[in-house]
């Protein structure tokens, strides 16, 4: 259920990249069922970093999952994906739709509460496709979104709705970057699913 017309969906970056947030692609009645799926059902794990040398455990949580279980780099850890669930593939089949792109992969984040965030950061992995779309999906708690452009220092904030979708391609991850601030005020569970071309 797209709450917006396709034709009014509008870049929301001014310059250097292509950013459209679809809003609300999910009913509620969606947007509930597959939280309560995901959250239960995902094979969830702290995810690791290695920064400077050192071995990070972040309380964030992830999850990947492709269409084979290949092999990836992601953040100096070499990780198997695991193969697509009943649940992801329907999502990816709705994503695919909305988005006018394909994917071959997922990383899902579960971020507790507000208090777990993610820092400034471009999803500019040799794995991924250049300049390939990265499909946003919000599911549980409501969260404010941010891009920095990396020379101007222009930021662009946003709210993602539950249920909604942000696709960011084109020159984006080239010249900007983005985060999920972290804040007290939010006490449940967000998760997001991100879906990407990888090159296997």
């Amino acid at each position: 259920m797209n709450l917006f017309n396709q034709e009014t969906i509008q870049n929301i970056l001014p310059s250097d990249g292509i950013t459209n947030y679809h809003g609300a692609i999910l009913s509620q009645e969606q947007s509930h069922f597959y939280y309560q799926k995901l959250l239960s059902e995902i094979a969830w794990k702290n995810d690791e970093a290695v920064i400077f040398g050192k071995r990070i455990i972040t309380k964030r949580k992830v999850a990947w999952y492709g269409t084979t279980d290949y092999y990836y780099k992601y953040s100096n850890i070499t990780k198997q994906a695991l193969i697509f669930t009943e649940d992801l593939l329907a999502l990816k089949k709705i994503v695919e739709k909305e988005s006018n792109a394909t994917y071959n992969s997922c990383l899902l984040n579960l971020y507790h509460t507000g208090e777990e965030g993610m820092a400034w950061h471009s999803d500019g992995e040799k794995m991924l496709k250049k300049n390939g779309e990265i499909a946003s999906l919000t599911l549980g708690a409501e969260r404010k979104f941010s891009f920095k452009h990396k020379i101007t220092k222009q930021k662009i904030d946003l709210v993602l709705e539950r249920g909604s979708l942000l696709v960011m391609k084109g020159t984006t991850q080239t010249n900007w970057l983005h985060r999920l601030p972290p804040t007290k005020l939010i006490k449940t569970p967000r998760i997001n699913l991100t879906f990407r071309t990888i090159l296997i």
